[in-house]
């Protein structure tokens, strides 16, 4: 394990958010709202100006519903500021973020490259939601430095960020990741790192199971849904929830936990089907509901 003390928590000024879509947008705003400078990185110069877009939407959402002042707004946008270049992002940074697809050996690629970049203590995260935080660790000089902090869309108001250790990570980051999700507004609970965590193991059974309701004839997908917000006191239903992280999402981590854990993980054939014709959600205007212009309409 290193000798290199990590950054403490009252030092870090600037966080690289590496990826700047459903996920990375909405992390690089809570943590430009939070008061850190903020490089948002991704491949494609389009890629980052769609992601600062949406996180200037969402602020001028948060003005106009009196969530957020006006100088609030202007002072977080003036943190920001976007890139193509990760060895740039990563060398200027105190705590790297990753937010790239849920590909092991993307995620690897890149913490390769970070680990390269980014200052020895630097923190190094990654928001993968059923990884190996190991496996990914396992390609930096340091891998105590790497953990997990995996968030939860909308990532600008969900309250929860999972902070995900493994049997190398250093007490010292965990600790780091913890302050820090405290410090942009989120609970942190600290899980250990096996497949799906806590939350998306429990998450996914239940949209599963909802999945195969539907797919059986049960019932409809707003009932079921309906079932869990007034019957359990869910704020979203299984299947509405599914649809705004993504069908193809959900697709990756069941086979991945399927693999990993066993066969009641197993995707029900509705999900493959829906994925297969490109119906996977609210980003591409149609999954288990319509999503004409981003707005849920009537169960398919």
């Amino acid at each position: 394990m290193s000798d290199i003390h990590l950054v403490s928590p009252d030092d870090v000024r600037t966080i690289a958010v590496l990826g700047a879509g459903t996920m990375g947008h909405g992390i690089a705003q809570i943590a430009a709202t939070a008061g850190f400078r903020v490089i948002l990185r991704d491949i494609g110069s389009d890629l980052v100006e769609q992601g600062l877009a949406r996180i200037q939407r969402n602020l001028d959402q948060g003005v106009a519903r009196g969530k957020l002042t006006d100088e609030a707004r202007a002072e977080a946008l003036a943190r920001l500021t976007g890139t193509t270049d990760l060895v740039q992002a990563a060398s200027q940074a105190d705590v790297v973020i990753e937010a790239a697809p849920e590909k092991l050996d993307l995620k690897r690629e890149i913490f390769q490259a970070v680990d390269r970049a980014a200052p020895a203590r630097a923190l190094l995260a990654t928001n993968t939601s059923s990884l190996s935080i190991e496996s990914i660790a396992s390609v930096a000089a340091d891998p105590g430095r790497v953990v997990g902090m995996h968030f939860f869309n909308p990532v600008h108001i969900m309250k929860l960020v999972e902070v995900v250790s493994h049997a190398q990570a250093r007490p010292a980051a965990v600790t780091l990741a913890r302050t820090l999700g405290a410090r942009m507004g989120k609970t942190p609970i600290t899980v250990k790192d096996v497949p799906g965590f806590a939350s998306s193991r429990l998450g996914l059974i239940i949209g599963l199971e909802a999945m195969r309701m539907v797919q059986a004839g049960v019932a409809s997908a707003a009932d079921i849904d309906t079932a869990m917000k007034l019957g359990y006191g869910h704020p979203m239903g299984p299947l509405e929830l599914t649809d705004l992280v993504g069908l193809d999402v959900r697709l990756s981590i069941a086979e991945y936990l399927s693999k990993e854990i066993g066969p009641h993980f197993e995707p029900p054939a509705i999900l493959r089907d829906k994925v297969a014709a490109g119906k996977l959600g609210k980003k591409s205007g149609e999954g288990f509901y319509r999503w004409p212009d981003g707005v849920k309409e009537d169960a398919v």
